[in-house]
């Protein structure tokens, strides 16, 4: 079958990178697609104010393809709108941006004492307060690679927390700064962190098969389990978690879970292995509500 993919090409952050790296992969196996821009989107109100004007075009029959960034997907998709493939997975890890100026050897993550930190959620602020509650927060800025370069250029803030892929994908340079990495198991990122999601509407059989030989299932089968812990959380009245799912060699599932409080000392944080994926998030979301 011969068919043009419409990538639709939104103004969200890294809007551009996400088109362009959905037409390389369709280039990759012999596709042809073209861009559709959905014009400038002013920001929304709610969870599914970033996917919203994307699923009105898919819906619409405007576009084909919608690339999001998983992390940002709220827990459920719009009714005829279904992840119809995931991308492989780009580092899920946070990493702090540390000025140089602001760093002191000694203290835990090398910033200095009362340092002030950019943070773009409270799920980032409340794991960082954990290990040095000595810390203040302040949000980020806007911009296309999400507030870092305006970090990079000054401003109150002595160091940033931002996803890896981020820094990747925006191909940020970091003169003076130096990048502490955490890993995912200990901070936790948003789910689905480091993975493209590609959204079709759930009756279009012909893209939604064209897509198919560009998914990666071992991938989806851990961030399955990240966002059924994101959507049993809200259906169960807790707060957006972090979640980060990994398949060890002997196919063992390995999962990390972070629900940021509301009050201070009401935040949970939960890990648990089995050998499926059978019931994990449905486990631990049970156990963080009984807690």
């Amino acid at each position: 079958m011969k068919k043009t993919i419409r990538i639709g090409l939104d103004s969200g952050p890294l809007a551009g990178w996400r088109a362009r790296y959905t037409q390389q992969q369709l280039q990759s196996a012999g596709l042809a697609s073209e861009f559709v821009s959905l014009g400038h989107t002013l920001p929304g109100v709610g969870d599914d104010a970033m996917a919203r004007p994307a699923w009105e075009a898919l819906l619409r029959g405007d576009i084909d393809i919608a690339a999001q960034f998983m992390e940002q997907l709220p827990a459920r998709q719009q009714e005829g709108v279904a992840i119809t493939a995931v991308s492989r997975r780009e580092n899920p890890a946070l990493c702090l941006l540390i000025r140089v100026e602001s760093r002191a050897e000694g203290l835990l993550f090398r910033l200095k004492e009362k340092g002030v930190v950019s943070v773009a959620t409270s799920l980032h602020q409340v794991q960082l307060q954990r290990f040095r509650p000595d810390l203040s927060f302040v949000p980020f800025g806007a911009g296309d690679d999400g507030g870092v370069a305006a970090f990079l250029q000054g401003g109150p803030a002595d160091a940033a927390l931002v996803p890896a892929a981020m820094i990747t994908r925006a191909e940020i340079a970091l003169p003076g700064v130096e990048a502490v990495p955490f890993n995912p198991r200990e901070l936790v990122p948003a789910p689905g962190q480091g993975v493209l999601a590609w959204l079709a509407c759930a009756d279009d059989k012909a893209t939604r098969r064209i897509f198919k030989a560009l998914h990666h299932p071992e991938v989806s089968a851990c961030t399955n389990v990240e966002r059924s812990i994101l959507r049993l959380s809200a259906e169960a009245g807790l707060m957006a978690p972090g979640a980060y799912c990994e398949r060890d060699a002997a196919g063992y599932y390995h999962a990390w879970a972070f629900w940021p409080g509301k009050q201070e000392g009401q935040s949970r944080r939960l890990s648990r292995s089995q050998s499926t994926s059978h019931l994990l998030a449905e486990g631990m979301v049970k156990e963080a509500g009984e807690r």
